[in-house]
């Protein structure tokens, strides 16, 4: 099974909270009802069938494939070609078949990932709205649409594999890390630092991956790249999302997951200013 920021097997998530907000309680119950195993392996299978599907039709024709790819692959088809993308696909579909092991994505395949989850979830949407029927044939979600900005939110550790090209979505957090991060890199260049020197000197300052650094230094995936790092499914990997004593903790009690989904109720549906305004707003209580 893939291993995504948090644990997309588990059933039914629940926050402390929901008794006494409702609005928490309406955004958990939106939580309850997606199966992200299901949404994840037909994102991938989806992608993985199309991009075959292009590579047979366009044969010999590498224009028209490289216009597919631009179009299908918004992040992807930057470090990887059309054979490369098929190879990566099926990797991640064997892994999130596999039942025993966790396999763990590095930048490039979260980059595939974020490629693939956000073309499906816009085609499983519409079919949400315009025929409900074949929607409710995949298993995801009854008769509601979902979420990608949230859904991104929750389940990828960041977006790094995106840093210095516009985000198609809110997505909030993240985009806060990615423009401190071009920040740095644009005042270094300015200075006069080569952008190779200011990319290294960046990612020591934001403990940027290297994965993440030759993607933004656009480089291609390396054959090293192309593995996918697993442990056995018995392994606690998510523990330390429920520690409610770690030093991560944000309030007393309260849990790294809980903690996400309690901002992630705050956030739902906000514009980038409205969720700077709700953010701000938090930071300055926290401090009384």
């Amino acid at each position: 099974m893939l291993a995504f920021a948090k644990d997309i097997c588990r059933k039914e998530p629940h926050h402390s909270e929901e008794s006494s907000n409702s609005k928490l309680k309406e955004y958990m119950d939106y939580q309850r009802k997606i199966n992200h195993e299901k949404l994840i392996y037909h994102s991938l299978d989806h992608a993985k069938t199309y991009l075959q599907k292009t590579i047979n039709d366009m044969r010999g024709d590498e224009n028209k494939i490289k216009e597919y790819l631009e179009r299908a692959f918004l992040v992807s088809h930057r470090y990887a070609d059309s054979d490369t993308l098929m190879l990566m696909l099926r990797k991640l579909v064997n892994a999130h078949n596999a039942t025993n092991n966790w396999y763990r994505l590095n930048r490039y395949y979260f980059g595939l990932a974020y490629d693939a989850l956000n073309r499906f979830v816009q085609i499983f949407n519409r079919l949400v709205r315009e025929a409900p029927e074949k929607g409710e044939e995949y298993g995801i979600a009854l008769d509601m649409e979902i979420d990608f900005d949230d859904w991104v939110r929750l389940n990828f550790h960041d977006l790094d594999f995106m840093i210095g090209k516009s985000l198609p979505y809110v997505h909030f957090t993240f985009r806060k890390r990615n423009l401190a991060i071009e920040g740095a890199i644009k005042k270094r260049v300015e200075s006069g630092m080569p952008r190779a020197d200011a990319v290294r000197e960046a990612s020591k300052e934001f403990n940027i991956e290297d994965d993440a650094v030759n993607i933004l230094s656009n480089k291609s995936i390396d054959q090293k790249d192309l593995e996918l790092f697993y442990t056995s499914a018995e392994n606690p990997i998510y523990e330390f999302l429920y520690d409610t004593v770690s030093e991560e903790g944000f309030l007393d009690g309260e849990c790294l997951l809980d903690h996400s989904y309690f901002l992630g109720h705050q956030l739902k549906g906000l514009s980038m200013a409205e969720a700077e305004s709700v953010v701000s707003e938090i930071e300055r209580l926290s401090k009384h």
